[in-house]
């Protein structure tokens, strides 16, 4: 919970500010590690789709880190304090590390899918959330959803079977969406 807003953008209440920085700062940290975890993959990916998915993920991780500081001005100008450092990313996150290291392209993209249904799965709800508190807050996270889907689907094409099914549609953890792949 950040400190006591003692300023705020006109028209918004500064408590609603607090919730709305407080929100934010949590998606600041799922998408400083998605970037991290882009770069992560696109580092370790291997075999003969290499080419291809090593370079579809550059613009992804600048795309991601824009939204990062996006996030990050909106929560200085509503009056709070980003926080950014590793640290603290890694006290506050809920969710584990990435575990695949080297691995076939096509395995981290299986397990990349699951990143991204997380990370998308909670800008949704933090959508919803901002819906009463924020709506310029809520149009931001709408966007970024928008452009996080559409990396989504780009991982999702290598996956997908011609009648549509998933190769990793049933794993639960990502080294299952791996094998699955």
């Amino acid at each position: 919970m950040p400190d006591r807003v003692h300023y705020t953008v006109p028209g918004l209440d500064p408590d609603a500010a607090g919730d709305v920085i407080t929100l934010l700062q949590g998606r600041l940290d799922a998408l400083n590690d998605l970037a991290l975890t882009l770069k992560h993959v696109h580092w370790n990916v291997t075999g003969p789709h290499f080419i291809a998915v090593h370079t579809m993920l550059d613009p992804q991780v600048d795309g991601v880190r824009a939204m990062v500081d996006d996030v990050a001005e909106r929560i200085a100008a509503l009056g709070g304090s980003p926080v950014g450092t590793p640290g603290a990313l890694v006290r506050n996150r809920t969710w584990d590390d990435y575990s695949i290291g080297r691995d076939d392209a096509i395995a981290h993209l299986g397990a990349l899918d699951l990143v991204y249904t997380g990370v998308i799965g909670d800008h949704r709800s933090a959508i919803e959330t901002t819906d009463k508190l924020d709506l310029v807050t809520q149009d931001l996270l709408i966007s970024q959803a928008s452009e996080l889907e559409q990396y989504q689907w780009f991982v999702r094409a290598h996956l997908e079977s011609s009648d549509g099914r998933l190769s990793s549609g049933s794993a639960a953890t990502e080294r299952e969406a791996a094998k699955q792949a």
